[in-house]
């Protein structure tokens, strides 16, 4: 197969806005990756003592090279050793104290390119760089050759690999846990006995009254301990991709996105039992859906896509005119503003949050720029262009005051907002440690700890307090510190881990991927689980559960929960993250793009990029269940219903042919979007 061939991407027929990567993967460079520029450390300020910018190093500069220069010849080579140390290299340069070394010398001899050597003392070839060195090489080629000089102590290599990823277990995490800031540790393990910790144990230590911890501890520890299995409950089925899907703040609401522009709603009141609630359209959207946020009242639901219009639409299943409100973002009360349906659409968004009050949406946009939307006064309030690239994620930091906000760019930076100390236009602090772009940040909601997912496969945990400062920050350019890596198409190695040598952030957790898609991560609430863990989408089709010490506390599988859960159908298919290969394009894959906890219960719901190709979408419930492997109760557990939570008996055939015509193709069969006759009214 031709290099062309190999490297060719299946699009479809619009390319996905949702990369923001300016990148083009080509296979010929697999095994180039990353080039050998990257392992070198950036130039510090420690390089400048090697040069001397006064007037008489200059002089001296210049004087020496005329010196050589009437040596005469085509090129000159000079070869020469300075003073080294006899039996001590590996040493330590910060050593102290030690023995003085014996030093040898080698003569300096100069050939030049036409014959003959020629003696040039020590003076010249100093002055020559304007230095006193330890050691120095020259090598000056003709022909025509590229220059090449290096003099002082090279520079230091970043070294990367397997030996310099973040212990595991965290001591800060640890620490964390310890002092009761995310969840209870208990003050005693029977590790000697080696009983299975079952529900039911700590149910009756608990009753009994033989427990170790008073009361209200042993609850935490009880509730924080139900982690939800792989066994789905439900299944939910869509025709279209799933980008993210969150339950409301008191766990009586769920909706979900889908790339079809429509916005699901759900009674999740019983969490064990949702119904099907009703369902919002954005009817002039571009690729996809690309986020969405309640109002803390549950009244009202704002969701957007990569334009700069948001839709607000009402949650209310009973009102009989539903066409949701539009909110335009690029409106900021001047009189030169476009009209956006127009087909102008002035930005993208990809993120949008309300405020703890439900008057304002903060919204990041492609155009590395945040806005903030004041819903009474229906306009813009604030934009701040601060960053270099697109702004993935946004968020309030506080859910009781709408002043501080975060916000995650491409450029790999985390930008802390204050809106009352603004005068300047500039950010409070940054959090700098991810070497690529940022695919989302959470808040905790206390206005203190920040979580983030990056490109560079690594969740991060921040303290508001351990903030890089803005004059910090604009010391570094955090360019330097990324590979390009391009996470739609390539696969990241931990061989090519390299450490931020500015990392801030507390804790670093490992072990999801975060490929193709913007991958959501979050805190676990602190109802049903005592904020003790943080939670990340995958890439291999799984929910990671990590404790705040970064070790793993539980996975699950929604590949495997899912699998072949549908018929095959060629009409829903959608190649555009598929590389032709010798792999089957068409092979069941799921990727998990958001999940949420429910505040209440220890239930997880999973939106995903699932099926055949991935070409549709899903939404799996999971429940903890100690560790049973079937349902005694009905329905049991992997029932399949559609959109509707409507049990679709066509979802238990086998996987069709292609080209066999079935009564579930011929549903099925038509454009993804349609503005009417649609199963959802619309």
């Amino acid at each position: 197969m031709s290099s062309e061939e190999r490297s060719e991407i299946i699009r479809s027929e619009s390319p996905d806005p949702s990369s923001h990567a300016i990148n083009v993967y080509d296979t010929e460079m697999e095994g180039e990756w990353p080039c050998e520029d990257n392992d070198l450390e950036p130039t510090t300020d420690e390089d400048s003592e090697f040069f001397d910018p006064n007037e008489e190093a200059e002089e001296a500069f210049h004087g020496s090279l005329s010196e050589l220069a009437g040596l005469g010849g085509n090129g000159v080579e000079i070869e020469f050793s300075m003073d080294e140390p006899v039996g001590i290299h590996g040493q330590d340069e910060d050593d102290t104290e030690t023995e003085a070394p014996q030093r040898r010398t080698r003569p300096v001899a100069v050939t030049a390119g036409r014959g003959g050597a020629i003696q040039v003392s020590h003076a010249m070839i100093m002055r020559l760089f304007g230095r006193r060195g330890d050691s120095i090489g020259l090598q000056l080629l003709d022909g025509g050759d590229e220059e090449r000089v290096a003099h002082g102590s090279q520079r230091r290599r970043r070294t990367k690999g397997r030996a310099k990823l973040p212990p595991v277990p965290s001591e800060e995490g640890e620490r964390l846990m310890a002092d009761g800031t995310f969840g209870e540790t208990r003050s005693y393990e029977d590790k000697l006995g080696k009983r299975t910790d079952r529900l039911a144990r700590r149910l009756m230590y608990r009753e009994l009254g033989v427990s170790m911890e008073s009361p209200t501890r042993c609850n935490k520890l009880i509730s924080q301990g139900l982690i939800p299995s792989s066994n789905a409950d439900t299944i939910i089925h869509y025709d279209a991709r799933c980008y993210s899907g969150q339950f409301s703040d008191d766990g009586n609401f769920f909706f979900s996105c889908a790339q079809d522009f429509k916005v699901r709603m759900y009674d999740t009141s019983n969490p064990y039992n949702w119904k099907y609630y009703k369902t919002a359209l954005y009817p002039y959207g571009q690729w996809t859906i690309t986020d969405a946020s309640l109002t803390p009242d549950n009244k009202f639901l704002a969701y957007s896509s990569i334009r700069s219009i948001v839709c607000l639409a009402s949650t209310d299943p009973t009102l009989s005119d539903d066409s949701p409100l539009f909110m335009d973002f690029a409106d900021t009360g001047r009189q030169d503003r476009y009209n956006q349906f127009a087909g102008y659409s002035g930005f993208g968004i990809w993120s949008i949050r309300f405020s703890g009050d439900g008057r304002e949406v903060v919204a990041g946009t492609s155009e590395n720029s945040i806005y903030v939307y004041d819903i009474e006064a229906k306009k813009s309030v604030l934009r701040i262009a601060g960053h270099t690239d697109d702004v993935n994620a946004v968020c309030f930091g506080d859910n009781s005051s709408p002043h501080i906000l975060y916000s995650g760019s491409d450029d790999t930076l985390i930008k802390v907002w204050d809106r009352r100390s603004m005068g300047d236009s500039r950010e409070a602090g940054v959090f700098m440690g991810h070497t690529e772009g940022l695919t989302y940040v959470d808040s905790k909601g206390d206005g203190r700890y920040v979580l983030s997912n990056g490109k560079d496969q690594c969740m991060k945990l921040w303290d508001l307090r351990k903030m890089m400062s803005t004059d910090g920050a604009s010391k570094h350019d955090p360019s330097r510190y990324s590979t390009g890596f391009d996470y739609r198409f390539m696969s990241f190695s931990e061989a090519e881990y390299e450490p931020h040598p500015h990392d801030c952030s507390l804790v670093t957790f490992r072990g999801h991927r975060v490929l193709k898609t913007l991958i959501r991560c979050h805190f676990s609430p602190p109802g049903s689980t005592d904020s003790r863990y943080v939670y990340s989408g995958s890439d291999d089709g799984s929910v990671y559960v990590y404790n705040m010490d970064a070790t793993l506390a539980g996975k699950i599988n929604v590949n495997k929960a899912t699998y072949h859960s549908r018929p095959k159908d060629p009409d829903l298919y959608n190649r555009q993250y598929e590389m032709r290969s010798n792999r089957d394009p068409d092979a069941w894959k799921t990727c998990v793009r958001d999940a949420s906890w429910h505040p209440n219960a220890p239930v997880v719901a999973a939106t995903s990029w699932n099926g055949w190709g991935l070409s549709t979408g899903t939404c799996t419930t999971h429940s903890w269940n100690d560790g049973a492997e079937e349902d005694e109760g009905e329905p049991k557990m992997g029932l399949r219903v559609n959109q509707r939570l409507e049990e679709d008996k066509d979802l238990y055939d086998r996987p069709q042919q292609p080209g066999r015509i079935s009564q579930f193709r011929s549903r099925l069969r038509g454009q993804l979007v349609r503005a009417a006759d649609d199963d959802d009214g619309w």
